[in-house]
């Protein structure tokens, strides 16, 4: 009995580590692709306002 504990716990330490590592990588492959889409679009909106500024026309 007391070995079916000791297994069932270290297999349950074993899941929850797993489960954690891959919310974890997850977690930081979604933190790098908002950061990345966070500087295109800042790089695109500056082009856009660099380019673009002396084109605009005005609403009478």
């Amino acid at each position: 009995m007391f070995w079916k504990i000791v297994g069932a716990l270290i297999i349950a330490w074993v899941a929850f580590m797993v489960i954690g590592s891959v919310i974890g990588f997850l977690f930081k492959a979604v933190l790098v692709i908002a950061v990345i889409g966070a500087v295109g679009f800042l790089g695109a909106a500056a082009y856009g306002a660099i380019k673009g500024g002396k084109s605009r026309k005005q609403i009478p």
